[in-house]
């Protein structure tokens, strides 16, 4: 009996320091390991910018591109990650922010590679970035160049009925992620250093919209409308173009909530813009998927080959949430917020062994007309490849998880 009582307090002896030491393996190891591997136990936020960090160490690399360019897909991520620097006031975020911009721009305060004569609309995007770079750094340049984007818009033509090109290569044409492109550039700007003068202007880009580019039947909107009813997609009787696109309805959301956040609440103006983003809220929230999500094709989730879209999905989630935040929409779309995140977390995010987010199965960009000619057709949107890690999916779900940790 004592041999087995020794032999049991050994035995237990052993095991109590193999415990012991083992955690402190184990710890060390979590420690080593911890150097490259982002913490689970971070919010989505910071460990999505995290993962952005570590997979583009240049934000001209987002998309996969393989050199530098002035593109909105970075200003659309960059700008979750100044929202994220106001939040946390991590000088990495901001740094990550100004490293783009200052390769982006010479010393002079130009744009490299920028020509005015494009009047891309597309360009306005990244301008956003420069109105806080500027207040934080008081570097000249970045004035400069608001300036600059702030004169395209002076001189970009515009449709009959005063609703601005996408493009000088697309006339008489307004693309629905035109609104998102320049309306929040220009709101900030009219505000901050024109008394507002122009927020009349800004407004009705957003009623050409709801005149032209809303579908009567569904409430959602057409990717585009060609007020000149020439270029070949567009509908003989309306000018639009033939779909309607999950991202398209995401980019009018958010440029509503964004361009929200410069009108004064005095302004008469403000409960039309309200009365638009109450309206398309209501009718998106018609067209989710049983679990809260998406589709390319927004209105026809049935079609073959159809299938839930993750930057819709988030830029559709981050606008509710915003929206309920802000006071635009009701309380109660902060909760349909929540549960279409929590089906996107499960459709989309993929964590990977470092720790790093991965957001599947994003839509590639698309467009209209051009050459070869994009027809946009309903099997057009829905036959373009989709890519782990796209930048508008990654930015999207940076936003929607800003917004709904608030």
């Amino acid at each position: 009996m004592y041999k087995s009582l020794s032999t049991k307090f050994i035995l237990g002896n052993i095991l109590v320091l193999m415990l012991i030491f083992g955690n402190k393996i184990t710890a060390q190891n979590q420690a080593e390991v911890s150097d490259n591997v982002i913490p689970y136990n971070l919010k989505w936020s910071e460990r999505t910018a995290l993962s952005i960090l570590s997979k583009y160490p240049n934000a001209w690399q987002l998309d996969g591109n393989d050199k530098p360019k002035w593109d909105y897909k970075m200003g659309f991520v960059l700008s979750g990650f100044e929202k994220l620097y106001q939040k946390t006031n991590n000088k990495k975020y901001l740094n990550y922010i100004q490293e783009y911009v200052d390769g982006m721009i010479d010393s002079t305060g130009n744009i490299k590679k920028y020509d005015i004569k494009e009047y891309n609309i597309d360009c306005l995007n990244p301008g956003k970035l420069l109105f806080n770079l500027y207040d934080v750094t008081k570097d000249s340049r970045y004035l400069q160049i608001i300036g600059k984007l702030r004169n395209q818009l002076e001189s970009q033509p515009r449709t009959p009925s005063g609703g601005f090109w996408h493009k000088q290569i697309y006339p008489n044409q307004m693309w629905i992620d035109g609104l998102y492109m320049a309306e929040p550039f220009y709101a900030q700007f009219t505000v901050k250093y024109e008394k507002g003068k122009s927020l009349d202007d800004i407004a009705k880009q957003f009623e050409l919209v709801q005149k032209h580019i809303v579908d009567p039947k569904t409430g959602l909107v057409y990717q585009a409308w060609d007020e000149s009813k020439e270029i070949a997609w567009a509908d003989k009787q309306t000018g639009t173009s033939p779909t309607i696109w999950g991202r398209g309805i995401g980019w009018y959301m958010v440029a509503l909530v964004e361009t929200l956040d410069y009108f004064p609440k005095s302004h008469p103006k403000y409960e039309v813009l309200v009365g638009y983003l109450n309206q398309i809220a209501k009718n998106v929230n018609q067209y989710k998927s049983e679990n809260g999500l998406w589709y390319q094709v927004a209105d026809k989730p049935e079609l073959y080959g159809n299938y839930v879209e993750p930057s819709a999905s988030g830029m559709i989630i981050y606008a509710f949430a915003k929206g309920a935040n802000k006071g635009y929409l009701a309380s109660s779309y902060k909760s349909k917020a929540k549960k279409s995140f929590d089906s996107f977390v499960k459709e989309f995010v993929k964590v990977d062994k470092k720790g790093e987010v991965n957001i599947l199965n994003v839509s590639s960009n698309v467009g209209l007309g051009g050459k070869p000619f994009r027809d946009g057709t309903n099997s057009y949107y829905l036959t373009s490849k989709t890519k782990e890690n796209g930048a508008i999916g990654l930015g999207a779900f940076l936003l929607a998880s800003i917004e709904l940790e608030k």
